[in-house]
């Protein structure tokens, strides 16, 4: 009888998209569950999915007056911090697991002892954990991360951290590679031949241009801030508002926004492109069919993929040299793990694994004023209202050089960056001595550029 309610659990959660199940595990999902798994998937139908899952049967007493109420409200905010129906729509889930950003959250609930909130607990009867609960997600939490999500070079002690080490490298076409960077820096790629990619993500500005907003042809500035190209292989999607699957989907934007770049189509730059006679020799010789949109942005997406800044100083301390921070920025490095901030910055990029409410505890939107139509975030993507002003996470890789920050740019130093973080996303006043040493944290997330410092000018404060 409890193998068949395991399965029933198990089958529940993969039909809806919260799980996923091991190719060998086709046959009989429940024989090749731990015993830690079949916990952890009974607690999260039994105690998570009310809240955090749509279209879920709440129980009898959420339709008696005055517990309504209390029930929808509970309902709407556990939705908007945690979606676990949605949680793999933007990312491909490996066997068994959950996105990044869902774990950690899991695993700050529960170290925390926030979830259930406590009116919640006193309306719906048995919602809070038991201790042994909480233990075996917490292990399945580490062994999870450990397995799928670290990236191999922290050291023991470390390979449970939310946080994981850069890679020194990915595999690439090193043809592709030196064919991209040609694509990446030439400004025919503009409709009048003056703006090029490297213009809004130059290698000397850590990847950005340190504007608020980008300037495009003929003296145009968007409406958004360019974030950096470094590292962005690693984000589940491109873009603030996560419209872009890919390097490659991404590169084939900017060329025919009319603010950017303002060509007409493919066959416009196809043809500046191809009068250079050299320039289409090493083009053939990488992608013999010839040009094309495909392989152009192909081209340019290969070469992004070595834009990794590996073996910043927090590199280093999660590989096991201890000496590589301060005292003072591993107690940064803490106190970011307590605010929740590595809930959301999470993994090998320290960011970029999940779409995020920047209004979650309170309206960010209304304390700033001046609407821009950026604001919508994801919304602008999926058309659906549930994501109006959720954006990507974006990476903490290089912070200090990236700014201004926020998908505004309105923000122009770490410290008031993470005040506002503290106040909008984890609805907490983070005080002045907090914030000193999670700034010093978070400087020690610069990382090197093929083996030599990253260029850019460090944020003041």
């Amino acid at each position: 009888m409890r193998l068949r309610i395991n399965r029933i659990v198990a089958s529940v959660l993969v039909s809806i998209g919260v799980l996923s199940v091991p190719a060998d595990a086709a046959v009989s999902p429940a024989r090749n569950f731990s015993k830690k798994f079949k916990i952890v998937l009974t607690v999260v139908q039994e105690k998570c999915m009310a809240c955090h899952t749509r279209n879920f049967n709440l129980p009898f007493y959420s339709r008696i007056p005055g517990i309504k109420e209390i029930i929808e409200k509970d309902y709407r905010d556990g939705l908007r911090a945690l979606n676990l129906t949605g949680e793999f729509a933007f990312n491909k889930p490996l066997p068994g697991t959950i996105s990044e950003a869902a774990l950690a959250k899991m695993e700050w609930v529960i170290q925390n002892d926030t979830m259930p909130p406590a009116k919640f607990a006193v309306v719906h009867w048995g919602s809070r954990l038991k201790d042994g609960e909480k233990k075996t997600i917490l292990e399945w939490v580490g062994l999870v991360r450990a397995r799928y999500y670290a990236t191999g070079t922290a050291s023991p002690k470390m390979a449970r951290e939310p946080l994981q080490p850069l890679p020194e490298s990915v595999p690439v076409n090193f043809p592709k590679v030196d064919l991209g960077k040609k694509l990446f820096e030439d400004k025919r790629l503009s409709g009048d031949n003056t703006v090029a990619c490297v213009g809004c993500h130059a290698h000397e500005k850590a990847g950005t241009d340190n504007r608020r907003f980008s300037e495009g042809v003929r003296g145009q500035t968007g409406i958004v801030n360019a974030p950096s190209v470094y590292n962005a292989l690693f984000n589940i999607r491109q873009f603030w508002d996560g419209r872009a699957a890919d390097l490659q989907e991404q590169a084939g934007g900017p060329p025919f926004n009319p603010v950017e770049m303002d060509s007409v189509d493919w066959d416009q730059i196809i043809a500046k492109l191809a009068a250079d006679d050299a320039l289409t020799g090493e083009f053939e010789a990488v992608y013999p069919d010839g040009w094309s949109g495909k392989n152009i942005t192909d081209a340019i997406a290969e070469y992004e993929k070595i834009l990794l800044t590996p073996d910043s100083r927090f590199d280093r301390w999660l590989r096991g040299k201890g000496y590589a921070l301060t005292p003072e920025e591993r107690s940064g490095y803490e106190r970011f793990k307590a605010y929740r901030c590595a809930t959301c910055h999470v993994g090998k990029a320290i960011g970029g694994q999940s779409f995020e409410y920047m209004d979650l505890k309170r309206d960010y939107f209304a304390d700033r004023g001046s609407p821009l139509d950026s604001d919508i975030g994801l919304k602008g993507f999926t058309g659906k209202n549930e994501d109006l002003h959720k954006f990507k996470v974006p990476s903490l890789r290089n912070v200090e050089l990236t700014w201004p920050y926020f998908h505004d740019g309105t923000v122009a130093t770490l410290d008031e960056a993470v005040r506002l973080m503290g106040i909008y996303l984890s609805g907490i006043d983070v005080p002045d001595v907090d914030r000193k040493r999670i700034v010093a944290f978070l400087r020690t997330l610069t990382g090197e550029y093929r083996g030599r410092a990253l260029r850019g000018s460090p944020v003041e404060n």
